[in-house]
This record gives structure tokens, sequence and C-alpha cells, in this order.
């Protein structure tokens, strides 16, 4: 898989960076496993903006995601590789030995033809999923459960996956993508290899429209609006001075918003570099 640079015979075209796609096998989804996805624009269920710079883009459905993967001790073969418009990484269709077809989000260097399989006994391979008392230490793992049964929660979109450092009793220690080391469960599960599409952070659009086809609004700074809109808004001329803030008025650059409190802070080791 790899990134291509456009010729610049238009002003669009000139920084465009595209995926290649080269991994993807086929266009057309499988239909028993899509559903309706209605756009919000950024707006809760009172109509009220929560999240700016969101609205329009093209429409969408949503691909159903086996994130569980608790089809325990049956093969299923991998029919075809697809671009997901829903997250960053592609997606798999497995059908198993029964029949049935699901989505899972494809591995890097999975190819049409494999066979994954999940559960306990099983071989450490690209694409399958085993708990993390049953994963070789040193292991590259991505799609972790927090909590068992719950489905994956941790290093799911393209490029990240975590390692499997050790274990310490009921507990394994993982080193996280953000760099945070933390304790998981070993009844946890977690699927073999890295996520796919590692070159997603490659990609340059090149233009304002192709944004706007993903759903993306223009962006403006905070120094640009009026008082009533941002803490660092208002004044004469070009006033861009005040302490770098959100628009409810937290500080940002190094400002830890972490609760103290927090439950989770006793399974983290270390935390995240900055």
């Amino acid at each position: 898989m790899g990134v291509r640079k456009l010729k610049p015979v238009t002003p669009g075209q000139r920084h465009r960076v595209v995926n290649t796609f080269e991994e993807i096998t086929t266009n057309k989804p499988e239909k028993s496993l899509l559903q309706c996805l209605k756009s919000t624009g950024g707006r809760n269920n009172v109509g009220k903006m929560t999240v700016r710079y969101r609205g329009g883009g093209h429409k969408r459905q949503y691909r159903i995601i086996d994130f569980k993967r608790d089809k325990e001790n049956m093969p299923a073969i991998v029919k075809t590789i697809e671009y997901d418009p829903n997250r960053s990484a592609f997606i798999a269709l497995v059908v198993y030995a029964d029949g049935e077809k699901r989505y899972i989000v494809a591995p890097h260097g999975l190819k049409v033809g494999q066979t994954v399989v999940s559960g306990k006994g099983i071989s450490p391979e690209i694409g399958n999923c085993l708990y993390l008392s049953e994963i070789p230490l040193g292991s590259i793992i991505h799609n972790i459960e927090l909590q068992p049964g719950r489905g994956a929660s941790m290093a799911r979109s393209a490029g990240t996956y975590a390692q499997l450092l050790s274990r310490d009793g009921k507990y394994a220690v993982l080193k996280l993508p953000s760099g945070e080391t933390r304790l998981v469960l070993t009844t946890c599960k977690a699927t073999i290899g890295a996520v796919s599409n590692p070159d997603h952070g490659l990609v340059t659009s090149g233009k304002a429209g192709r944004e706007r086809w993903l759903g993306r609004r223009p962006r403006n700074r905070g120094v640009s609006m009026n008082p009533v809109d941002h803490p660092m808004g208002g004044g004469e001329g070009r006033a861009s001075g005040g302490h770098p803030r959100s628009r409810k008025g937290i500080p940002a650059k190094g400002y830890k918003t972490r609760d103290k409190k927090k439950a989770s802070n006793r399974y983290i080791i270390e935390r995240r570099k900055k």
C-alpha cells in the first residue's frame, strides 16, 4: 500500500497526495451488513450545535463491524478488502464455515483467501484474535478490549498498534500507540498485527472542496472572532494576544484536564509523552 502525488495540472491537484488503494479488492459492499447512517452536522438531539466546523458531505452508509470476534474456534475465509468511509482503516469481509458473513478491521498484510480465527489455543498469526493471556510477549497487536466481552476499543485507526510487553498476575502490560504504558486484564481479547492503511497520515486533500466532501467545514481562528464567541476574540485592530484557551475557557498548551481521581489512573503505569 502507498500514496502517490498527482501532477500539478490544476491548482487543486498541485499539492494533492492520494491513496493508491492497492489493497482494495472491490468497490461493492456487502448489503446485509449495511445500516442507514444519519448525518448530524454537529447538532445534538435538540438541534443545538455542540461540535463546530461539521456539516454537509457525501451521504454514507454504516458498515457493521465485528469488534467482539465472539464466534470462537470457527475459521473464516477473507473474501474482500474494502474501503470504509466511516473510518481511516480498511475493512475485510470474512465468511465463516457456517456461511455467516461479518466485517472486521483489516490488519496490515491480510490477503484475500487467508483464514482467520478467534478463541483459545490458536496460533498467533495476522488477523487471529486471541486472549492476552495466550499472546506471545513482544507481539504487535490491535483492536484491544478494555473490558472482557465488551469489544475492541483501543488501537483501531489506520496504522496503529500496541505492543504486549509483559504479564503481571491477572494483568498484561501494554504499550499503546500514544506511548502510554497501561495494565489490561489478560481475559481481554486482541488481534495480532497492526491496522491496515499505515500511510493514511501522508494523504493531503489538496483543496478545500475535498474537505467539504468529507463533511468538514472551514475552521477559523479564535483570535478572529468576537468576545461572545471565543475567549481570545475581540480587541482593536489585529489583536492576537491573550492566553491560549478553548471556547469554554479551558487553558491549552500543556494544561492538564484529566481528573486526578479518575478510576482508571491505577491501571496507567506511564503516561503518554507530550
